[in-house]
């Protein structure tokens, strides 16, 4: 009697990295992980494998592939731009809120804007940078706290820039609609003044609009931007970038603040490389430049 050879495992399931409908092995993990890296400065480590997975299972499916290979060959080849793209977003986390933080905005409104709104008066600019804006919480919230103390702020020379690598988060920040749930962290008299009620949501009044420019960004990328700012909000974001393109980007930040920026950083982050000894600290992961002696 011949006996028939085992039936194949389809791929090699023994190698399976996370439990799911899609062979997810250990080499494709790794090659994930170094695409977003050198795409993003993003370092992902292998304990993220289950997010990795259910995030990037749904683009499989979306795309009809079969496997995890398939979709990496897919997103390291040359015409994968836009895939590479999707990637991104689907790895990327976008926890943001109106006046997250907000021992930032107090300082702002306390320490930073006073004489810089006194010198619009006069005919100064004052610049901000919002430099991980998300779907525009971050920046909408710095346009509300100078509103706040200057109503008619979109007359004059100030102006805030807010970037993200998210495409899809930069058209809903453009989009400058929230739902209820979300402005009910604006303070009510701030919410009733700058938004226009529209049904179950809320849309950023023409002021909010003025103040403030949507471009995408890549913090590990090209910087275009030439002129210097006074603020540059940068938070929640290094958290996942490796010390080495941390200080990287701190030290990028130095040549665009002006004298006396300010520079404010998510509550789980530090100033690291060379930049930590041109900053010092101004409050609570909040940090000033110091003059050049």
């Amino acid at each position: 009697m011949t006996v028939a050879p085992p039936m194949p495992l389809r791929e090699d399931r023994r190698a399976q990295l996370v439990d799911g409908e899609f062979l997810f092995t250990a080499e494709d993990f790794r090659m994930i992980a170094a695409t977003l890296h050198a795409a993003a400065g993003i370092a992902l480590p292998e304990s993220k494998a289950t997010l990795v997975y259910s995030r990037l299972a749904k683009r499989l499916r979306a795309l009809g592939l079969e496997s995890f290979r398939d979709y990496c060959a897919l997103v390291t080849d040359a015409k994968g731009l836009d895939e590479r793209q999707q990637m991104i977003v689907a790895l990327t986390t976008n926890v943001t809120r109106f006046f997250r933080e907000p021992h930032h905005f107090e300082h702002l409104k306390e320490k930073v804007l006073p004489p810089l709104l006194a010198n619009a008066k006069r005919g100064g600019s004052v610049r901000i940078w919002s430099a991980a804006c998300s779907n525009g919480q971050e920046p909408y919230s710095i346009a509300l706290t100078i509103l706040s103390m200057m109503p008619d702020a979109p007359d004059y020379d100030i102006r805030i820039l807010a970037t993200d690598i998210d495409t899809q988060m930069l058209a809903e920040a453009r989009a400058g609609v929230y739902s209820s749930q979300i402005v009910a962290a604006v303070p009510g008299e701030l919410r009733a003044r700058w938004f226009e009620r529209d049904g179950d949501n809320f849309q950023v009044s023409e002021p909010m609009r003025r103040l403030t420019t949507f471009n995408e960004l890549n913090l590990i990328g090209d910087w275009p931007m030439r002129r210097q700012f006074q603020a540059i909000f940068c938070r929640n974001v290094v958290i996942y970038f490796e010390e080495e393109t941390q200080a990287k980007v701190f030290g990028r930040f130095l040549p665009l603040m002006s004298p006396d920026a300010r520079l404010y950083i998510g509550h789980s982050e530090r100033v690291c490389g060379d930049a930590a000894a041109r900053l010092e600290t101004d409050g609570v992961t909040t940090y000033r430049l110091r003059s050049v002696r």
